[in-house]
């Protein structure tokens, strides 16, 4: 009887209503706000890390067998992952997962885009069609996205579905109260100017009001160059910047080269989860990122 009963056990926590859902999310952010919604409803995988330009990323053998057990896909979409997801994709054979099926959730599609190009043209650098796809960097996004995602969550995992609900419900809740306190604390940031290794913070100063008014980068996702820097230092004299930012995973020579010419601070935010110690989570990512370019005023 003993034995029957141990038999019965295994077998019922072996059907999928016992089984987390199995998440594989390409950037930080989204395997975080996956957790925050799913709790210990799912588990999950996150491709890179916040010291791995998202744009090139190798499809190594790991990642594919990830994405062969993965139930969902989490994306930014926006062109973000175009040069390595597609692949990983395809050779996943995991057909639950390919663009268009259930299994598939890109972010990019439930928020406005900013900076999309009227015109395409390569010889402009790395541009994206759809628009500049860092939508992470405003909170504010994430009501939108996270909704979605509870949702897509729901119809993949239904026996779950009302957890997912109250998951992001709990979510939201916090989120609010949290938007408000960053938003009173940034207030200094306001019509402040900065320099930006790459357009990588344009939903950031949208969301605080602070100014883009060059970067280090002569075009999207070419290095900066001697000339280029040049004439940022030079460009000090009539459009003075405050700061120059980058993210972890960004070379900070060229950074720390205009700070010292110029003499502003070179700031490094952490752009997504884990850019740096104290961005532990989607709180933490945005607490010190405020921080942090408020030390940069000083």
């Amino acid at each position: 009887m003993i034995k029957f009963l141990m038999t019965m056990l295994l077998a019922a926590a072996s059907l999928p209503g016992f089984a987390a859902l199995q998440v594989l999310a390409t950037v930080p952010e989204w395997g975080a706000l996956a957790r925050e919604i799913g709790g210990d409803k799912v588990s999950v995988f996150t491709a890179t890390t916040a010291l791995q330009d998202p744009h090139r990323i190798q499809a190594r053998p790991s990642l594919l067998a990830q994405a062969r057990r993965a139930d969902l896909v989490v994306a930014t979409g926006a062109d973000l992952e175009v040069g390595w997801l597609p692949l990983v994709l395809r050779d996943s054979g995991n057909a639950n997962i390919q663009p268009g099926r259930p299994g598939y959730f890109e972010a990019a599609r439930f928020v406005t885009m900013l900076d999309v190009p009227v015109v395409l043209d390569r010889s402009q650098g790395d541009i994206h069609a759809a628009g500049n796809p860092h939508i992470q960097l405003d909170p504010r996004n994430l009501f939108r996205i996270g909704e979605a995602l509870a949702i897509r969550l729901g119809e993949i995992d239904p026996p779950n579905a009302a957890a997912y609900q109250a998951g992001y419900k709990a979510f939201a809740g916090k989120w609010q109260v949290a938007i408000a306190r960053w938003e009173k604390e940034a207030l200094p940031l306001r019509g402040v100017t900065v320099l930006a290794h790459h357009d990588s913070f344009i939903y950031l100063a949208n969301w605080l009001g602070f100014k883009t008014t060059g970067t280090l980068e002569p075009k999207p996702g070419i290095e900066p160059t001697s000339g280029q820097l040049s004439s940022l230092v030079a460009r000090q004299q009539t459009m003075p910047a405050k700061m120059v930012l980058r993210t972890a995973y960004q070379n900070d020579g060229p950074s720390l080269w205009i700070a010292d010419k110029a003499g502003i601070p070179a700031v490094l935010l952490p752009f997504t989860v884990g850019g740096t110690l104290e961005a532990g989570d989607l709180s933490g990512l945005f607490d010190d990122t405020v921080r942090r370019l408020l030390k940069g005023l000083h």
